[in-house]
């Protein structure tokens, strides 16, 4: 697939400070950088760095405190949550550790549902055949409680593309499973991630699926102390 580059993020001295027992702590120090459109981007670095915060900043979850946000070049941190949300709505998607999927509707419901909030009509149809393509056509009937850890990530990963977002953000996508179901999970990530050109952006402690994509960003006590290109394994596998 070829895809014209450009740059789909960008931020230019992003910081992020909170006021606790009236002491300013901050969490993220001011930091530039840019992704381009297509590009995979993993944020690494020890519990407590700022990863997590970042991710948020750069989705429009949270405003900095300082500094300033572009996600196809519109202002993020101008914004207020309602422009934030229809930013998000239109170009943005989601995978998180713990799955977030609604208890009382079943697979097929949970991937449909961003498609019908963004009025798509064949929302049924686009799902069934993402469900399809993580390997969960038989189970498409089901209740995430009566789906393995694994399952419920395939789901949350069909969820995630279905609109055919600009920008996935994935939060230790696969931090809540064993090693060899997260494995399988990275690879659908990256198979739909190649499939539908989509700009991944994902935050990990696991360096194995760090290394699978383009570039890396490492963060220490809230500085970004490295960035690195890599040459990223082979993402593409049968399944």
């Amino acid at each position: 697939m070829n895809i014209k580059s450009e740059t789909i993020l960008k931020v230019n001295k992003l910081s992020k400070s909170v006021t606790l027992d009236d002491k300013q702590l901050t969490i993220l120090h001011p930091l530039d950088l840019e992704v381009n459109s297509a590009e995979t981007l993993a944020i690494v670095g020890s519990s407590g760095s700022g990863k997590t915060t970042l991710l948020s900043l750069l989705a429009g979850l949270d405003l900095p405190s300082s500094g300033e946000v572009y996600l196809k070049e519109q202002p993020l941190h101008q914004f207020n949550e309602e422009q934030r949300s229809q930013i998000r709505a239109k170009h943005v998607g989601f995978i998180f550790q713990q799955f977030l999927l609604i208890n009382s509707l079943t697979a097929l419901e949970n991937v449909m549902l961003p498609a019908e909030l963004a009025n798509q009509k064949n929302a049924k149809t686009l799902a069934l055949q993402l469900l399809s393509d993580v390997g969960l056509s038989e189970r498409s009937d089901h209740f995430p409680n009566q789906l393995s850890g694994g399952e419920q990530q395939r789901v949350a990963i069909a969820r995630a593309f279905i609109t055919q977002p600009d920008v996935l953000f994935a939060d230790e996508p696969t931090g809540n499973l064993d090693s060899q179901t997260g494995e399988h999970i990275a690879d659908l990530l990256f198979n739909l991630n190649q499939q539908f050109g989509t700009t991944l952006v994902l935050v990990t402690h696991d360096h194995k699926l760090a290394h699978r994509c383009q570039r890396q960003i490492e963060l220490a006590a809230g500085r970004l102390v490295t960035a690195t290109v890599v040459e990223p394994q082979t993402n593409v596998v049968m399944l």
